[in-house]
């Protein structure tokens, strides 16, 4: 039983490995941290209109500077507030995480692919379909987000960058002077 074990271990690490390295080029973001970068390996098959927004702000440069508002240790850290998370195009902490970018909001994708460490998933309000340029990328497994929430990605790199981010104080974890995301790029 241990062997079959092993042997179907290293089959799904193969397959892991294969999927990823036969993955588009720009199927994956790579996020520039101050500690580090960070890539991202995007799921278009999982969530293809939420990820076909992401590409869009990324090659428009929207996501460049833009602050991790809410960062909840053992939890996540949340980014993506392209209206008022820019920290070079004046940072709004009032407003931080209350912004979306120019595109239209869009309707849910849920799946069944679990919220586990480095998850990167989209943020959104109460309204299921109100998801647009916010998301987050988690420190920890979060099963209660499972079938809540948009899943677009998971970091496949960089995951000890992501965890020297910059925490926020209190319940809700927002963060002042807060880390940003440098530079986004699609590529690994």
């Amino acid at each position: 039983m241990k062997l079959v074990s092993l042997a179907l271990a290293g089959v799904i690490a193969a397959a892991s490995f294969t999927a990823q390295a036969y993955a588009a080029a720009d199927d994956f973001l790579k996020i520039q941290l101050k500690d580090g970068p960070v890539v991202v390996q995007l799921m278009p098959e999982v969530a293809p209109k939420h990820v076909a927004q992401v590409k869009k702000l990324v090659a428009d440069g929207k996501y460049d500077n833009v602050a991790f508002h809410r960062v909840i240790q053992g939890f996540m850290a949340q980014t993506g507030d392209v209206q008022y998370g820019n920290t070079t195009k004046g940072f709004d902490a009032r407003r931080a995480g209350t912004g979306a970018s120019d595109l239209p909001n869009l309707p849910a994708e849920f799946s069944k692919v679990p919220f586990e460490r480095g998850t990167v998933g989209m943020a959104r309000s109460q309204d299921p379909n109100s998801a647009n340029s916010q998301f987050f990328i988690m420190f920890d497994q979060g099963s209660f987000l499972n079938g809540q929430y948009t899943v677009i990605g998971k970091v496949v790199s960089g995951m000890e960058n992501v965890d020297k981010i910059k925490r926020g104080k209190g319940g809700n974890g927002e963060v002042a002077d807060p880390d940003r995301m440098i530079k986004v790029t699609l590529g690994k």
